[in-house]
């Protein structure tokens, strides 16, 4: 069993919270960086991206400058630590969609050993990128997205802790709106986790991995290392499968390896059953929208197999790129060819339009979603999905729970 444990979460003021949660370091160009820390200087995004603001692409100086912001937000009161350990519950709404989860710190061994799972394969330069700030700033400053398959006791804890008054609530630029409750006595939680057998890392491979790393330079730096330091915990929020929801990973290839508009179609025909359709997302698994001329086709996967294909070879992702980005465009490894570009959840259909219509891809892929059980299909097997299967939104803000290591 994986353990969850509470911890002294360094975080803001009720009357800042607002202004400091930011978005995910990994989800906003430089330039975005800029206009929203120009916008608000105590946007946490400061701190997890100085290198946008300070316009160097020397990883230290930026990563001492992090340090410094880090130091200054606690000196100017925009940061300060819980007096005790305490787990946190944090729900997002997002219209229609609500989520809740519980947000504690985990043993990376756990990870190491395989207790937290994953399912995708993590860049050895993000990894890296990330691992030197934690270290730099001995902080982890955003949570890794876990989840588990939910239990009663769970529920019952969640239900209780929600009637009451919450830390923080407000709604974030985007309109979801983030709703945190502190829990003091947090042991009916830490024993609750003792009752679920595995946790499964949803989002956030690579801050997942740079903790590891981290972890270890910093035992290795500490003559009296025990075990027991903040730098062998890694801070996560852990939700229920039940209330999460997969969005599409599309696709967009910006030529056809080649080949004109006929051709291309009749290669398609090889494999899937290719028709004109008004519908820019596909109906269910096995099937894909494909924009392509200023048309919209339906794809669908017309193979028969001769035994039922496992976890991987049936997720539409590893169709495509078995069946269509690999023999057909070229594309081998999607991490790195400069190709392909990814569109995720909800930047919407129109922008797989918009990169064809404008000339700057020649084919867009709308997909299915990975689904929740595929997720842990793969994960409980040790297998590893293709990169850029899942989506989740809405994302896990940074800054309102900072864990110091």
């Amino acid at each position: 069993m994986a353990t969850v444990k509470p911890f002294k979460a360094l975080r803001p003021p009720v009357a800042e919270a607002e202004k400091v949660a930011c978005v995910p370091y990994d989800v906003v160009s430089d330039d975005e960086v800029r206009e929203i820390t120009s916008a608000n200087p105590k946007s946490f995004l400061r701190v997890t991206r100085p290198e946008a603001e300070f316009g160097t692409a020397d990883p230290s100086t930026a990563f001492a400058e992090a340090k410094e912001l880090l130091e200054r937000f606690i000196e100017d009161g925009l940061l300060s630590p819980d007096p005790d350990p305490c787990i946190y519950i944090y729900r997002l709404t997002a219209g229609d969609h609500q989520q809740t989860g519980i947000v504690g710190c985990c043993w990376i061994d756990d990870y190491d050993n395989g207790l937290i799972k994953k399912h995708e394969k993590t860049r050895a330069d993000k990894v890296r990128d990330r691992t030197d700030h934690m270290v730099a700033l001995r902080a982890q400053t955003g949570l890794i997205f876990l989840a588990f398959r939910n239990t009663d006791a769970m529920r019952t804890l969640i239900e209780q802790t929600v009637t009451q008054e919450p830390l923080y609530d407000f709604a974030d630029p985007a309109g979801v709106r983030q709703t945190v409750w502190r829990v003091s006595e947090a042991d009916g939680f830490v024993e609750a986790f003792g009752c679920i057998p595995e946790l499964y890392v949803a989002d956030g491979h690579h801050r997942a991995e740079s903790a590891s790393l981290a972890r270890k330079e910093l035992r290795d730096r500490n003559a009296h290392h025990t075990g027991e330091e903040d730098y062998n915990l890694v801070m996560a929020g852990i939700f229920p499968a039940e209330d999460l929801a997969i969005m599409a990973y599309n696709r967009v290839v910006r030529d056809l390896n080649g080949l004109s508009k006929e051709e291309f179609l009749t290669r398609l025909k090889e494999n899937f059953i290719v028709s004109e359709s008004g519908d820019r997302a596909p109906k269910g698994p096995g099937n894909f929208a494909m924009y392509l001329g200023g048309k919209w086709y339906d794809l669908r996967y017309n193979v028969n197999y001769v035994r039922e294909p496992d976890v991987l070879d049936r997720l539409d992702v590893q169709i495509l790129q078995r069946n269509v980005l690999e023999p057909i465009l070229g594309i081998g490894d999607v991490r790195t060819d400069a190709r392909i570009i990814f569109v995720g959840g909800g930047r919407g259909l129109d922008e797989l339009e918009e990169y064809v219509d404008s000339g700057r891809a020649a084919v867009s892929f709308s997909l299915f979603p990975t689904t929740m059980d595929d997720l842990f299909a793969v994960s409980d097997r040790g297998e590893i999905m293709p990169p850029k299967s899942t989506w989740f939104e809405p994302k896990l803000k940074d800054g309102l729970l900072v864990h110091l290591i």
